[in-house]
C-alpha cells in the first residue's frame, strides 16, 4: 500500500495538509488536514513501509498496543482508499 503520485504532504504552521500537485489538480482541487497520527501514517505510506512495520512503529511512537494501532491504521487507510489517495 502506498500513497499515489500527485499528492504532497505540507506543513503550514502547525497544520499538516495534503494537496494535489501536477496533473492530479484536475481531479482533486482541495486539501485535507491531517492530525499527528494521520501525518505519521501518511509519511510511512509515502516511504513504502509495510502495514506491519507501520503498526509496530505506531506502538513505539504512541505507547499503544498493537490491536489499537491496527484499528487506527485500518480506519485511516480506509478513508484514504475512499478518497483514492492510495494504491
Amino acid at each position: 500500500m502506498k500513497i499515489k503520485e500527485g499528492y504532497k504532504l505540507c506543513k503550514v504552521r502547525d497544520n499538516s495538509i495534503v494537496i494535489a500537485v501536477g496533473d492530479t489538480v484536475m481531479d482533486f482541487n482541495g486539501l485535507v488536514t491531517l492530525n499527528e497520527t494521520g501525518e505519521f501514517i501518511w509519511k510511512k505510506l509515502e516511504s513504502g513501509v509495510s502495514e506491519d512495520e507501520i503498526i509496530t512503529a505506531m506502538t513505539a511512537e504512541y505507547g499503544i498496543d498493537a490491536a489499537t494501532a491496527k484499528a487506527d491504521f485500518d480506519e485511516f487507510t480506509e478513508k484514504l482508499k475512499g478518497a483514492n489517495f492510495i494504491e
